[in-house]
Order: structure tokens, then C-alpha cells, then sequence
């Protein structure tokens, strides 16, 4: 079978088959994405963790498609009409629309209006129909009637019944049925009369129509929600006439008195029961279509998301700003610890903005702190001013941060138990503090659904965005690397091979025993195996251990061969890492062995280079322009600085500074044509806008980068 699949796999994803194979052997014996693509580039052919992910998830796919047919092989089995050609027919199949095809005729059914003509005794009178030779039609039915069929009208009905079964079930008309969907199928929308105010947000959608060959995913999920929400109603369908004309061509022969019959079993087949079928399929299909794009959109923005700028390990005093309520305000040591809280009221009603100053200057003073965080929500921006007009004894940082998500985690089981004597406030404004240390240690606490970026995310089909999202979070998480002695449970869930038992464990452990001093000491951790410690321990970073190349991407595996580089150096491996010029004369040739070639040993250079480096690039300060506040202060041609906060396929949505976020079109990203938006612009970059159009009823405004 691992033939067959990989076979498969190969031709789908035009990767070679003997790298598909090697990279379905690895997943079959537990390997994780991130080790296999990170550690086995010699047995992938050097396959990076999306083509290991794609290979992984067409593989699953295939399993899943394998036990269909056995369950479809046992069905018809029981019936007893499964015959040798049917069973290799099943077997050699590998679509899953042509499988169900084949199983249609065969599908145990409810009782449908053929199934009762069946029983009536109406078959051979269809088939005597469907030969279109019988000139008398009424005359023949006569024959047919009995006490369940009391006239000539309820035998034919009864007939034209079971041949619009066999029009529906037959395999090459539903395939010509599809080809016409392919082609011609337009999707149309219309609003349900008398909810046109309460639908106002689908105004676009209240009478709209194109082909579904070329309509977006974005436009596509907001119809479904429409729908789903009882606002429109939706709709795929080609041109019935011609579909209608294809299949007289195939079914029709003569015009016999018969031939009209079946004219008309065609034309109710075709609309009570192959067109529904072929529309559901379509409407499954496109949204299908429609959710892996927004789900790739949407695991494309978290990943940037999560490998966000980190200010690093420095103490921030973290506000989560408000009006009535206060700001509460957090002190937070180097390590993410909670040292000090309190409320300040710089803002109204309060407006005690003197005591608020001096609460917030003597708290620099005292916590020795090095950057401030500030949520980007109600009051964000008044408290940003109001914060970087006051004087500190020191030079100080002031960063606006983004609060998605933070009420979510501040009110959940995770915070609660992190923080069991404090309320969501207080949790809420920790939070902000940490994501600005570290982004990804804090987010992978919250729903990634939670955080606010993607489109759609609670319209798409939720196991795939939670298996795509998840997948996103294990990649960052070990690309990053994991400081296993600082690192939260949740973090180390995500480290490869791990999972919430083990990252337990290992907490537990460093509760008990004190930080860990090497990465064999990980095989100490309970239940924490050797196959788990093959997975996981070139990812756990292990800062001041006796070896350095415990705080590096270097795995425990391939130690001996750096150790042996620096013996024939006569160094330690301390000197070689820190002397630039002994690396150089290292030659990585000399160390290729069987299990050992040219992608890991340079893999190893470069880690030697700057070991334990943080892939994520360095933090900048950003600051809106101070005029505007809100959607009232915009004019139209104002140039304005602004953060991308969240990337759609049809352009990205920008803070400039107000409540409401900014549209930039696809169109008017750049001077020149923009298939991707994610080609142009990134989550969280800086970058100047122009206000083209403002509609303060709609609080919708438009931007362009055209400037």
C-alpha cells in the first residue's frame, strides 16, 4: 500500500516518490514535521516542514479514503452483489467523487419514490419504457395495475420514477452533469424579503451573481454566513435548459409515445434529484475551496504572527488602559514574574492624572523597569500620550500593543491557575506586558482563533482550522526554540514529541529537582523516553550548561561530530564556537558519513555561527500621528503611518490609530499587479498609508500604499 500511496502523493505534489516514501516511513515510526524536516533533510532529500506537512496530510487523507472503501467493499459484499470487476474497480479507485459514484447504485436508501414503485411491481414497465419501442404506452400499463397501482397515469408515474433513479445513479450522466456545473454553474444571492435591515452587514450580497469558477473565497464564505444566518439565500446552478438538452441527447432515441415518457423521467431526474445532488457536491466543494485558502491565509498571518518581534527578557510595566475602570497597571521581572499591581485614573471620569503620574514614575524607579507596554484597546491611545509626556529617571521604551485575545486568556483556566488570588484585570494587563517580551511564549495560551487575524475563521470547517493552526504554532514554537528551564506547560506542549503529559512532567520535574543542567537530564523526566528525547531535544535550549551545544539547534546525535571537529583543532568545543577564525579552517567534507551528509553538517556551521540565535528579528518602537484620534480627525489625502494588523486575500486591514481599522485593497498595494497581498505586506509591519475615501456611517475607511 505504501507503493500505491506514495505513488500518489508523488504525482500530486511533484515530489519524487522515493522522498515521499522515506518522509511516510519517518511519520509512520513517530516522527514529528519539525524534527523529520529539521533533522532528516538526508532521508527527505532536504523536504522543508510545508512540503513535509503536505505530504503528512495527503497521506492521512489516503488512510482515511482506504477505510471508505473497505466500508463501501463490506456493504455491497452484504447485499451479495459484489462481483470481481466491481471489486477492483472499488479497490483501483483512488477519487473519492468517483468511489461514491460507484457505491451510489448500491447505497442501502430510505424509501424513495422508485424504491416504492420497485415494490409495486413497476420495473419491467420502466424497462420496456427505457427501450423506447412501445408505440401504446396506456395499452401496456394496463398491465401493471394492481391494488397498490389503481391506474394507467399511477403505473407510468411509478415507471418514470425508477428511470429517473437510474438517470440520477448512473455514473457517466453525473459526470456530464458535472462538467456542465464546471463550466457554466454561476452562484447567486439574494436577500430574504423583509430581513433587508437586519442583514445590512450582506448589503452586497442582497441580489449578486457571478460564475463560481471565479468567485473569491472571501465572497463565497460571507454568502455561507448569510445563509447560515437566515439572511440569504444561496444558490448554484448552471443553465437547466442545457443541462436538460445533454441528457435527452444521451437518454431520448425516436419520438415513440415511450420516448416521451422518458423525456419526462429525464427532466424530473435531472431537477428532483441530480441537479440537488450535483449542487450540494458543488456548494461542498467550493466551500472546501474556500475554507483551505482563508485557513492557509489565516496559518500564513498567526505564523507571523507568533514570530513577532520579542523585546527579550527585560522588565516591563504592562497597562491594560480604560476610562471608568482605570488603567491597571502591572510590574513584570525579567522573567515574566508578576513583582507589583495597581490602578491608576489618568483619564475620565476620574481624571486624577497628577497621582497617576507619580504612581507610574515612582513604579519605573522602584522595579527598575526597562520598557513599557500599553494595550491597543479602549483608552490605548490617550494612555500612550499621557505615558511618554511623563519624565522618568531613565531612557525608556514605549510600546503599543495589541490586546487580541488578552480578555480571552485573562478569563481562562490557564490564567486562572497562574494567577488564582488576582482578577482578569490584573491578568489582562500581565498579558500585554509579556507579549511584548515575548510574543510567542504568551499567545500560545490563547485560542489562535482568539488572537484577530485571518477571515472567516468561525465559518470554515473548524477540524482542519484547528489541525492547520496547531500544526503553525508546533512550527514557530521550534523554530523559535524552548528555554526548557523557563518555559511555561503550554509552550512545552508544542515542542516536538512532547504534548500537555510531558510538558507536565517536565515542569513537575524542575519544581522538584531545580533547573535542568544538561539535555541527557531530560531522560530523567518520567515517561519521557528515548524515541520522545530523539524528537524533542534539539529544540529545548539549556542556557550556562558545562556543554554550549546544550543552548543550541544542535542535536544531542550529532555532538560527537563537533566534539571531533574540535579535537582536530586541539580546542574546546567553548573556543571553537566563540574563534571565528578556527571555524574556518573547519572543513564539513571530511565529517560525511552514512548517517551524516552536507545538509546537517551545514546545518551545524551555521548554528556554530551563533548558537541558540532567535530567528525573529529585532523590536521597533511605532508611533500614530498624535492628530488623529478618531474617525472624525481623517481627511481625505492624508498620509499616515500605520501597523498591518491583519492580511485577507483581498488586501490587509491597517491601525492608523482609531477604533476602526483601514482597508487596503489588493489594488492599491503597489504600481504594478498584486496576485498575493502577503507578497507586499506582513503582520505587524510599519508602514505609510493615504486616506482615500472615509464613509463614517458605514465606519468604513479606504487606504492606499500608492503614495
Amino acid at each position: 500500500m505504501l507503493t500505491i500511496y506514495s505513488d500518489l502523493i508523488s504525482k500530486l505534489l511533484n515530489i519524487p516518490q522515493r522522498q515521499v516514501i522515506k518522509t511516510i516511513q519517518l511519520i509512520d515510526d513517530g516522527a514529528t514535521i519539525p524534527f523529520i524536516s529539521r533533522y532528516r533533510k538526508e532521508v527527505t532529500g532536504g523536504l522543508d516542514e510545508v512540503a513535509v506537512g503536505e505530504i503528512k496530510s495527503q497521506y492521512e487523507k489516503l488512510c482515511e479514503l482506504s477505510k471508505r472503501k473497505e466500508t463501501i467493499l463490506n456493504s455491497i459484499g452484504e447485499q451479495e452483489k459484489l462481483t470481481p470487476e466491481l471489486k477492483k474497480r472499488i479497490e483501483d479507485c483512488w477519487d473519492s467523487t468517483e468511489l461514491e459514484d460507484i457505491y451510489l447504485p448500491y447505497k442501502p436508501k430510505r424509501q424513495t419514490r422508485a424504491e416504492i414503485a420497485r415494490k409495486r411491481g413497476l420495473e419491467p414497465l420502466a424497462k420496456i419504457l427505457m427501450a423506447q419501442n412501445e408505440r401504446d404506452v396506456r395499452n401496456r400499463a394496463l398491465n401493471f395495475l394492481n391494488d397498490a397501482v389503481k391506474t394507467v397515469d399511477d403505473a407510468l408515474q411509478g415507471a418514470r420514477d425508477i428511470i429517473a433513479e437510474w438517470v440520477n445513479e448512473d455514473e457517466s450522466t453525473r459526470n456530464t452533469v458535472r462538467n456542465i456545473f464546471n463550466r457554466e454553474a454561476v452562484i447567486s444571492s439574494k436577500v430574504i424579503k423583509g430581513k433587508e435591515e437586519a442583514a445590512a452587514k450582506f448589503r452586497d450580497y442582497f441580489d449578486f451573481s457571478e460564475p463560481l469558477s471565479r468567485c473569491s473565497s472571501h465572497r463565497l464564505l460571507a454568502m455561507r454566513r448569510g445563509e447560515s444566518e437566515e439572511f440569504l439565500r444561496v444558490s448554484i446552478s448552471p443553465d437547466d435548459e442545457h443541462g436538460i438538452e445533454s441528457l435527452n441527447r444521451r437518454y431520448v432515441k425516436g419520438k415513440t409515445a415511450a420516448s416521451e415518457q422518458v423525456e419526462l423521467a429525464v427532466k424530473d431526474g435531472y431537477k428532483r434529484l441530480l441537479k440537488p445532488s450535483i449542487e450540494t457536491e458543488f456548494a461542498a466543494l467550493s466551500k472546501e475551496k474556500a475554507d483551505e485558502q482563508a485557513i492557509k491565509v489565516f496559518a500564513e498571518n498567526l505564523r507571523q504572527l507568533l514570530l513577532a518581534p520579542p523585546l527579550g527578557q527585560k522588565r516591563v510595566l504592562g497597562i491594560d488602559p480604560g476610562y471608568r475602570t482605570g488603567c491597571k497597571v502591572v510590574c513584570l521581572d525579567a522573567q515574566g514574574n508578576l513583582m507589583h499591581n495597581e490602578t491608576i485614573y489618568p483619564h475620565p471620569p476620574q481624571n486624577d492624572r497628577s497621582k497617576a503620574a507619580a504612581k507610574v514614575t515612582a513604579l519605573v524607579h522602584s522595579y527598575d523597569i526597562d520598557a513599557i507596554a500599553i494595550g491597543n484597546g479602549t483608552a490605548g491611545r490617550e494612555t500612550e500620550q499621557f505615558i511618554a509626556n511623563l519624565r522618568y529617571d531613565r531612557k525608556l521604551q514605549v510600546f503599543v500593543v495589541s490586546e487580541d485575545g488578552a480578555s480571552v486568556y485573562s478569563a481562562s483556566k490557564i490564567a486562572r491557575d497562574e494567577f488564582p488570588e488576582y482578577d482578569v484585570t490584573v491578568r489582562g494587563a500581565v498579558s500585554i506586558g509579556r507579549r511584548l517580551m515575548d510574543p510567542l511564549a504568551e499567545l500560545v495560551k490563547i485560542d489562535p482563533k482568539s488572537i484577530g487575524v485571518g477571515q472567516y475563521q468561525h465559518d470554515v470547517e473548524q477540524g482542519k482550522l484547528k489541525k492547520s493552526l496547531d500544526r503553525t504554532v508546533e512550527n514557530c514554537v521550534n523554530q523559535v526554540g524552548v528555554n526548557v528551564n523557563t518555559a511555561s506547560k503550554h509552550l512545552l506542549t508544542y515542542v516536538s514529541g512532547l504534548g500537555p503529559s510531558l510538558a507536565q512532567n517536565i515542569v513537575d520535574y524542575r519544581t522538584e529537582k531545580g533547573p535542568f543542567k544538561n539535555r541527557k537530564e531530560l531522560k530523567k523526566v518520567p515517561k519521557l523516553g528515548e524515541k520522545t528525547f530523539e524528537q524533542c531535544a534539539g529544540f529545548l535550549r539549556i542556557p550556562d550548561t558545562e556543554n554550549p551545544l546544550d543552548n543550541s539547534a544542535v542535536h544531542p546525535e550529532s555532538y560527537h561530530i563537533v566534539e571531533s571537529m574540535a579535537r582536530e583543532l586541539n580546542c574546546s568545543v567553548s573556543e571553537l564556537i566563540a574563534d571565528k577564525e578556527l571555524k574556518r579552517k573547519i572543513k564539513p567534507e571530511k565529517y560525511v558519513s552514512d548517517k551524516t551528509g552536507m545538509p546537517t553538517l551545514l546545518d551545524i556551521m551555521e548554528e556554530l555561527d551563533k548558537p541558540g540565535r532567535d530567528p525573529r528579528k529585532g523590536i521597533q518602537v511605532f508611533e500614530f500621528d498624535q492628530s488623529v484620534r478618531t474617525i472624525d480627525d481623517l481627511k481625505e489625502g492624508q498620509v499616515l503611518p500605520g501597523i498591518v494588523n491583519n492580511i485577507t486575500n483581498f488586501g490587509c486591514f491597517v491601525d492608523i490609530g482609531i477604533k476602526e481599522k483601514g482597508l487596503v485593497h489588493i489594488s492599491e498595494m503597489a504600481d504594478r499587479f498584486v496576485s498575493d497581498p502577503a507578497e507586499v505586506v506582513s503582520i505587524h509591519q510599519h508602514i505609510k498609508v493615504k486616506v482615500m475615501s472615509v464613509d463614517k456611517e458605514r465606519k468604513r475607511v479606504q487606504l492606499t500604499m500608492k503614495l
